[in-house]
């Protein structure tokens, strides 16, 4: 009698795997006296925070990243945020062809003849493409970066080249790390340096698949996909809107932009608006923003960028599409209609267990805080949701949290960047059919 064959593993429980081990062995590398400037190394606690904070593509620091690692620590986080950023990109388009339902049984990955969202096929095509288009961004970004330190700020080329290459891959992929002790504040008024980190990072949150899609597709817009269509629009006003919120409120705070020239100040208030979709860098002090500066950075962090990109959040289509679900509910249709397209019922139930599961997960961790520290509310949940979102922005209070917060922010870092994705992929993937249905009744709402 043959023996059953054992169960095959869902996709998302190997990335899970895979990130854990490059999360150990990162925290091991940055907990070798080599990797900081002290010869007695880092504490273990704080190189799993960090390499945590690099391979979710966060930017959340518990010691200076420009003092306390050596070049060694520094190259160490920059792999490990190129392998996270890469490593998201890859696992997210392979499963946007997945849910498709045009998978090839064996090696070739071909995607749905009703969405066209991406031409390659198979899984090598897919991980060169993603590859490719990271490095080529990266790239572009870093020719301007490089030329403007070296000449503008007196830096040595090879410095130049190094901060260069450095801050185009943590800009790309979302991760927010600076070689400089203040992120980039005495940058402020420089669009040569605020502007391409910017752009780098809202093209990094737009994903991959959006990305392939306007390049190829250029020409025809109307031919774009649903999920294309709704990143760019909503990508577009949630841009828009967090500058405009950003720059009013902090208009005359003389903490932030109020000492600021008027260009300076739409330039800091735009390149601030747009940190909270998860690139994280900040060009103002945040711990000396408004509270209500606070929160609406909050939301704008809760909600992140778009599926399969670097950027975090619930995504910014999961929230969409919940948009769209009550504009349908409000006018009493019977379907949610999108851009011309009916929305499958399923995406409407992934998209509500995604942000309830994700409250459940910001509120609970918020409350351990508020118990166990002596923060205030708006802190305490500003930490908590850029560390789930995988943003990176604080109000100053990471460095002082002690080792079990420390554990703590480490797991919602790792949960929020992977949590998400692996929840969708597996409600996606995991569809039943029923072969009966049970009576129907409708309880109270409201």
């Amino acid at each position: 009698m043959s023996r059953p064959r054992g169960r095959r593993r869902h996709p998302a429980q190997l990335v899970i795997a895979g990130f854990a081990a490059v999360l150990a062995l990162g925290t091991f590398l940055l907990s070798l006296p080599a990797a900081a400037v002290d010869a007695e190394g880092t504490s273990v606690v704080d190189a799993l925070f960090t390499a945590t904070s690099a391979l979710c593509l966060t930017g959340l620091v518990v010691v200076d990243t420009a003092t306390n690692w050596s070049g060694f620590g520094h190259g160490v986080i920059l792999v490990l945020i190129q392998l996270g950023g890469i490593g998201i990109l890859t696992f997210a388009t392979l499963l946007v062809m997945m849910v498709s339902h045009r998978i090839g049984l064996r090696t070739r990955l071909t995607t749905a003849a009703e969405t066209k969202t991406l031409g390659l096929g198979d899984v090598r095509g897919v991980v060169r493409g993603v590859v490719l288009l990271s490095l080529s961004i990266e790239a572009l970004t870093a020719a301007v970066l490089v030329p403007r330190l070296a000449v503008a700020y007196d830096t040595e080329w090879s410095r130049a080249l190094w901060l260069g290459i450095f801050h185009s891959v943590s800009a790309f992929n979302n991760a927010g790390f600076a070689l400089w002790s203040d992120s980039l504040t005495q940058f402020v008024g420089d669009p040569w340096i605020c502007l391409p980190i910017a752009v780098a990072s809202i093209l990094g949150g737009l994903g991959f698949p959006v990305l392939f899609e306007i390049g190829r597709r250029y020409t025809k817009p109307g031919g774009w996909t649903m999920h294309t269509k709704i990143v760019l629009w909503a990508s577009g006003g949630f841009l828009l809107g967090g500058a405009v919120f950003v720059t009013a409120l902090e208009w005359g705070n003389a903490a932030t932009l109020g000492p600021l020239p008027v260009q300076e100040k739409v330039l800091a208030g735009f390149f601030q608006g747009t940190m909270p979709r998860s690139a994280g860098f900040n060009s103002i002090d945040i711990s000396a923003m408004n509270s209500a500066t606070w929160l609406g950075m909050d939301v704008l962090m809760f909600i992140g960028g778009a599926s399969a990109g670097t950027a975090g959040g619930i995504k910014i289509t999961t929230f969409a599409v919940l948009l769209f679900v009550i504009y349908a509910e409000v006018r009493g249709e019977s379907s949610v209609n999108i851009f011309g397209r009916r929305l499958h019922g399923d995406v409407q139930r992934q998209a509500l267990t995604v942000v309830l599961l994700s409250v459940a997960g910001v509120v609970g961790s918020t409350v351990v805080f508020m118990v166990s520290t002596t923060f205030t509310l708006d802190q305490a949940l500003f930490e908590v949701i850029s560390a789930f979102c995988t943003v990176g922005l604080s109000t100053g209070i990471t460095a002082e949290l002690s080792d079990p917060h420390k554990v703590l922010l480490s797991l919602l870092m790792f949960v929020g960047r992977l949590g998400p994705v692996t929840i969708a992929s597996a409600l996606a993937l995991r569809r039943r059919v029923r072969l009966y249905e049970l009576p129907e009744e409708r309880p109270l709402i409201g």
